[in-house]
């Protein structure tokens, strides 16, 4: 999506605005569609924002999984805000490799998750290199409650809101409360 003023300016006919705002700032300041208490800085899926050549504003970003229903909202909110912030011409690439981690979730998600209610995940599993072993076994340990703290808690569905999510119950305040699951 190129603006008049983008356009005008590789034509030569405009100079670019001198501009105080900090690109990386705005982008960061976007809120995920699907966690609303997080940025995209925050949930990790920011990767790269950098000014390229002619002024273009080039912002990377990772989905949190390839087939991420989320990621063309997330394309339109970074548009909107960096035009909105005054730099007409931008362009959101989706970058695959490497994969979003749950790793790259900040401390301050990490907090703004358990304030809302829902349990933050724990170290992403191990990605080994060449073929993936079998693993047959439980694959998550016990998600505290973001609630009461405790340990004590079950799954009660393998998927919550998102398919990022899984929904819990705690044993000891018997609230339940939604998981973000570790990748």
């Amino acid at each position: 999506m190129v603006s008049r003023v983008a356009r005008a300016i590789r034509r030569g006919r405009a100079e670019p605005p001198t501009r105080t705002v900090d690109p990386r700032a705005v982008a960061g300041a976007v809120v995920d569609p699907e966690l609303p208490m997080l940025t995209l800085a925050d949930l990790g899926v920011l990767r790269d924002v950098r000014t390229g050549a002619g002024g273009t504003v080039v912002v990377e970003i990772t989905p949190t999984y390839t087939g991420c229903p989320a990621l063309g909202v997330m394309r339109a909110d970074l548009l909107h805000a960096l035009h909105s912030a005054g730099f007409p011409d931008v362009e959101v690439r989706t970058v695959l490799a490497p994969p979003w981690s749950t790793d790259w979730i900040t401390e301050a998600g990490r907090r703004a998750l358990a304030a809302a209610g829902i349990a933050p995940p724990g170290p992403a599993p191990v990605r080994p290199d060449g073929p993936v072993p079998l693993d047959l076994g439980p694959t998550r340990r016990t998600a505290a409650c973001p609630l009461c703290g405790s340990a004590e808690t079950e799954q009660t569905s393998e998927f919550g809101a998102t398919a990022c999510t899984a929904l819990r119950r705690c044993r000891a305040c018997r609230e339940p409360f939604e998981h973000l699951k570790e990748l």
